[in-house]
């Protein structure tokens, strides 16, 4: 009796092995399908996001939590882990579910939690990768000594709304040597690296090809037009216009955000700037745009002209020319971007394009013997040498600089920023504006309440 009993206890731990076996290997199987079935729907919910959110606004973001979560999913499911082990939000359940039956998943998995990995911000979805480059990034402000305090203001708005979450670095440039009070104040507001640099002689003062008589003549002939007569804001446009980004402080970032003293921002803004026009393609961004003076950049269209005609190489496809002249280059119409506020790449400026045009400007003299403007200089070269796609208006960026505001008037932009501007007061679609333009040419759609400041 004992003997057959051992038999059978035999047959069925044979039995038993065998079919322990069979489910690893059937388990192994579905482990190998599960993670195809997890890659492959993590595409398409990125594929499905893009093209979702693709117009959507910008509120509030958490782009770092979300790129650990995406780390994480992705390490799970190179370690082996089954998609059943995993944490999954009800809206991917039912995604996933619904994938089963038609073989579109349409979902974001990770170890912990959803694993979207949209920027939050300004109608495009950001570009995801698991080995992102570093943002190269800082403020820049050309400031005085004398500037201290109103700029000491402006720097500590800038940290509360933004930088106080992301710690970019500032350069402080001045024509003189920074005095050790400035540094002190200056450095004890902001939290990132403070660099605060003198700029080159060569940088702030006459070419030798300038005729400094006829330069001072024409200081006297404008002395009636606003800084017609100044001589350092003539150095001043010429200095933005050609140098600042040659100045060897930059050197080593890729992006820059200009702030000058009084200005303020009015909202907060809880996004990676820099990170979104990045990751969206972005290369020349603002808030104002206004007309110029007609008086001070007399010659500055024929030259450009000039320019034109000699590097046609030079002006890119599907450029925003209709956003500078209304008849396709004949004349300018004066519009250009407020460059008090640009947050743009560094390579705009550092390219073959904007040197070449830079330097033919330089050479005409235009900026002693008229009083052109680095404005109208940058934004002329930004609507020719760039795509129309990669010059960028934020509606969310609520902004003043004296005496305009930019303040959004979409009612949820200024709900979710905590913004403390008179919606009336916004200047973007008054008469002396140019971004109703903006918006026309590009075909884009004006914000609901719009229509109350056409005069």
């Amino acid at each position: 009796m004992a003997i057959r009993i051992s038999k059978r206890l035999l047959r069925l731990g044979g039995l038993l092995v065998c079919l322990l076996g069979l489910f690893g290997l059937l388990l192994h199987k579905s482990e190998k399908g599960a993670l195809l079935q997890i890659q492959e729907a993590k595409t398409q919910m990125n594929d499905w996001a893009a093209d979702k959110f693709k117009d959507w606004n910008p509120g509030k973001s958490s782009e770092k939590k979300q790129e650990e979560q995406r780390k994480e999913a992705e390490m799970a499911a190179e370690g082996g882990e089954h998609y059943e082990d995993l944490t999954w939000t009800d809206e991917a359940k039912k995604l996933l579910a619904d994938s089963e039956k038609s073989s579109l998943s349409e979902v974001a998995v990770s170890s912990t939690a959803s694993t979207s990995t949209l920027a939050a911000t300004g109608g495009a979805a950001a570009k995801a990768s698991s080995k992102e480059e570093p943002i190269k990034a800082c403020f820049v402000s050309l400031v005085r000594n004398e500037d201290l305090w109103k700029l000491a203001d402006t720097i500590k708005n800038v940290q509360d709304r933004f930088n106080d979450k992301f710690n970019y670095p500032w350069v402080f440039l001045n024509n003189e040597v920074f005095t050790e009070e400035f540094k002190h104040v200056i450095g004890g507001i902001v939290s990132g690296p403070a660099k605060f640099e003198v700029i080159p002689p060569a940088y702030w003062s006459y070419p030798d090809w300038i005729d400094q008589e006829k330069a001072a003549q024409t200081r006297i002939a404008m002395k009636d037009i606003i800084y017609g007569d100044s001589e350092s804001y003539r150095h001043m446009c010429r200095f933005e216009s050609g140098f600042f980004w040659r100045h060897e402080a930059l050197d080593e970032f890729d992006w820059y955000w200009r702030v000058e003293p009084e200005t303020k921002l009015h909202c907060d803004i809880d996004y990676d700037v820099f990170k979104w026009m990045r990751d969206n393609d972005k290369k020349y961004g603002f808030t104002i745009s206004i007309y110029e003076y007609e008086a001070t950049i007399k010659t500055l269209w024929s030259t450009t002209q000039e320019f034109l005609k000699l590097h046609p190489e030079h002006v890119a496809e599907d450029n925003m020319m209709d956003f500078i002249s209304k008849d396709n280059g004949k004349k300018y119409n004066l519009c250009h971007f407020w460059s008090n506020f640009e947050v743009a790449s560094l390579d705009l400026w550092r390219s073959k394009a904007y040197r070449d045009y830079f330097d033919y400007l330089d050479q005409a003299g235009g900026f002693f013997y008229e009083r052109w403007g680095d404005a109208p200089v940058h934004s002329i070269a930004a609507a020719l040498f760039l795509p129309r796609d990669q010059i960028h208006y934020f509606p969310d960026i609520g902004y003043y600089h004296p005496p305009y505001n930019n303040c959004p008037l979409d009612q949820d932009i200024f709900d979710k920023g905590k913004c403390t501007c008179n919606q009336d007061a916004d200047f973007t679609f008054q008469g002396y504006s140019c971004t109703s333009r903006f918006f026309e040419v590009n075909k884009m759609k004006k914000p609901q309440g719009w229509e109350k400041f056409k005069g």
